[in-house]
Formats: C-alpha cells, sequence, structure tokens
C-alpha cells in the first residue's frame, strides 16, 4: 500500500460500494417475497411469470451478498496492510486491476489459473 491518503480512498470507495449494494437490496426486498398461488386472483402464465422473476430476483441478492463478502475481505486486507497483494501468490496486484475493482484479492495470472 502506498500512501493513507491512497489507503483512505480506497476504503471510502469500498464503503461507497458496499452502501449501494445494501440500498439495492432493501429496495428489492419486495422482489424476493414468495409467490402467492392463489389462482383466483392471479392466472397460471402471471404466476409463471412472477415466479421468474422472483428467481431473479433471488439471483440477483446472491451476487449482492457475494459482492459484499468481497468488499468486507478487501476492507480487511486493508486494515492488515495486505491489500493490493494477491491472495494466492502474494505479488502485487496491477493498479489498473484495483482501479477497475477495488475488491479484487488475485492478479491476473492467479485468477486466470483458477478460471480453467
Amino acid at each position: 500500500m502506498h500512501a493513507s491518503q491512497d489507503e483512505a480512498a480506497i476504503r471510502a470507495r469500498l464503503l461507497q460500494q458496499r452502501a449501494e449494494l445494501a440500498a439495492g437490496s432493501k429496495d428489492a426486498a419486495g422482489s424476493r417475497a414468495p409467490v402467492q398461488l392463489d389462482q383466483s386472483s392471479v392466472g397460471r402464465l402471471s404466476r409463471m411469470d412472477a415466479i421468474q422473476q422472483q428467481a431473479m430476483a433471488l439471483a440477483m441478492e446472491a451476487r449482492r451478498a457475494e459482492a459484499v463478502r468481497r468488499i468486507d475481505q478487501a476492507l480487511v486486507r486493508l486494515d492488515a496492510g495486505s491489500y493490493g497483494d494477491c491472495a494466492v501468490c502474494g505479488e502485487a496486484i496491477a493498479p489498473k486491476r484495483l482501479a477497475l475493482d477495488p475488491a479484487v484479492a488475485t492478479c491476473l495470472e492467479c485468477a486466470a489459473g483458477s478460471a480453467r
């Protein structure tokens, strides 16, 4: 890690992203509610659409939760002084990669190796 000013900017960006994810989760809470199966009020196709919408909302919530987990891990690395070091090989993560996603935990080479 370079300077405390960089640390403060990174921390602020991570916390902002975390807050945005939490707000998105709160806003979409109704979309994840159980679908009522009352055929007298909703037709079969409408119910199927509602179930599909619910499934998509649940998948989006899972992605949000994963992003929050990654952000929390990045904040821990920041506190520990290991932010910017690859969690797999220990080498420095490229600054451009961190600028693109400040929660990234691996260098490009290790990320490519784990994708295989």
